[in-house]
C-alpha cells in the first residue's frame, strides 16, 4: 500500500520537476554571479568554501530530481501501454476522470480499476528498478515538498482528491 502511495506521490510530482531543476539553475547562477560581493553584512557567508559548499548542494538536488524523473519514465516505458497512458493522463496531465474513461472507452468503474492495476503494476515496476519502498522513501527524504505530497496522500482518506495546485509549500533552505 504504502509502495502505491510512493508511486503516486512520484507520479504526482513529475511535472514539477523539470521547473525545480530549471530554478536551481537560477539560483546556482545567481548566487554565483553575485559571490564576488565581500562587504558589508554578508561578507561571513560569502567566502569561497561556503559559496562553493552551496552550489554543490543545490548541484546533488538537482541530480536526485533528475535521476527521479528518469526513473519515473523508465517505469512507465516497462508498464503495459495503457496503463502507462492512464497514469500519464491522470497524474501528469491532470486529466479527468470522465474524460480519460471516454478518451480509452472506458465505464467508469473500469477505469478506475484499470487505475489501481496501473499504479500496482508500476509499483511493482520500481521494485523491479530496485527502488522498494524503504529505499524510494529514504531516496526522497531530502526533498521536504516530495515528503510533504507523500504525507497528504498518507493522510487522505481519497487519495484522488489532493491537488498540488491547491497547496502552498514552505520554501526550504539549502546550505
Amino acid at each position: 500500500m504504502k509502495l502505491n502511495l510512493c508511486a503516486k506521490t512520484i507520479l504526482m510530482v513529475y511535472r514539477y520537476l523539470d521547473r525545480i531543476a530549471d530554478a536551481i539553475d537560477r539560483l546556482v547562477e545567481r548566487r554565483a554571479l553575485n559571490s564576488f560581493y565581500m562587504s558589508g553584512f554578508g561578507c561571513k557567508d560569502n567566502n569561497i568554501s561556503n559559496v562553493a559548499q552551496y552550489i554543490i548542494d543545490l548541484s546533488d538536488r538537482k541530480v536526485k530530481l533528475i535521476n527521479l524523473k528518469v526513473l519515473t519514465e523508465m517505469a512507465l516505458e516497462n508498464c503495459p501501454i495503457l496503463h502507462s497512458q492512464i497514469l500519464i493522463e491522470k497524474y501528469m496531465d491532470n486529466d479527468k476522470t470522465l474524460v480519460i474513461a471516454s478518451r480509452h472507452n472506458l465505464s467508469e468503474r473500469t477505469y478506475f480499476r484499470r487505475l489501481n492495476q496501473a499504479l500496482s503494476n508500476f509499483s511493482t515496476t520500481l521494485e523491479k528498478l530496485g527502488f522498494s519502498e524503504n529505499k524510494l522513501l529514504e531516496y526522497i527524504s531530502s526533498e521536504k515538498w516530495i515528503i510533504e505530497v507523500y504525507n497528504r496522500l498518507l493522510c487522505s482518506k481519497n487519495d484522488d482528491n489532493v491537488n498540488l495546485n491547491n497547496y502552498r509549500f514552505d520554501k526550504v533552505a539549502v546550505g
